[in-house]
């Protein structure tokens, strides 16, 4: 069985989006799509003493356009978002491999490729990398929405499509399940850690967690996944 995942490029995301990466033998990054303004594809919050921030990465050209064409306003958003780090972090007690895995990923030039390395760097960290990723715009495989995720599945030999919970929206299931791809849905498992404040969050950056519990960080993941027929229903039971 060959597990694929398909997903936008995302700027150093949540844990759950590592318990995703732990399942895939195949990753593809989806860099060919149009940006959506508003998405987490430039941005991440982080926790403060008293509230969470954005991480914003800003974009030089607010115009429709590709993620893979995307181009940052400067380069002094690298500077401002590591003290952000470092202030948000800074009593945990591994910030030096959490600012290490930022220095590497942001070390790039183009924005999808720090996006990437961002995702990439962190799931080394995590134990969570894929024995492959791409990038979908070097597969030359065209369509749209949901066709063209299952010929992205096919193209790599694919029997297994995961996927989060947003695709539900637009992903024709049993056209996959026709053509002998089964799709799973993750059922996200998330081990809480230490955090500031009396609540946890698990919807910050995942350097959260690797500043917190170092080389331990990765006990926090418990990837699981649910068949599409269920989560449909179960989905159904919760409206």
């Amino acid at each position: 069985m060959t597990s694929v995942v398909i997903s936008q490029p995302m700027y150093f995301p949540w844990v759950g989006f590592f318990e995703q990466m732990r399942l895939a033998d195949v990753y593809v990054w989806l860099d060919d799509v149009q940006f959506s303004k508003g998405s987490f594809t430039n941005r991440v919050q982080v926790l403060l003493p008293d509230k969470q921030a954005w991480m914003t990465i800003p974009l030089a050209d607010k115009t429709e356009r590709d993620i893979r064409d995307l181009s940052a306003k400067g380069n002094g958003w690298k500077a401002s978002h590591r003290d952000l780090l470092a202030q948000s972090l800074r009593k945990s007690g591994y910030l030096d491999n959490a600012l290490g895995v930022f220095d590497e990923a942001v070390s790039h030039e183009q924005i999808v490729d720090i996006l990437i390395a961002s995702s990439e760097t962190c799931a080394r960290n995590l134990r969570a990398m894929p024995p492959q990723s791409y990038k979908s715009s070097d597969l030359g495989i065209e369509g749209r929405r949901s066709a063209r995720v299952l010929d992205i599945v096919r193209c790599f030999g694919g029997t297994r499509y995961l996927t989060g919970h947003g695709a539900a929206k637009y992903l024709d299931m049993e056209s996959f399940e026709a053509a002998g791809v089964a799709v799973e849905f993750m059922d996200y498992q998330v081990v809480p850690w230490p955090q500031r404040g009396d609540s946890f969050t698990p919807y910050v950056t995942a350097l959260d967690l690797i500043a917190v519990k170092g080389a331990n960080a990765p006990d926090h993941l418990s990837p699981r996944t649910i068949p599409w027929r269920d989560f449909v229903e179960k989905r159904a039971e919760t409206s």
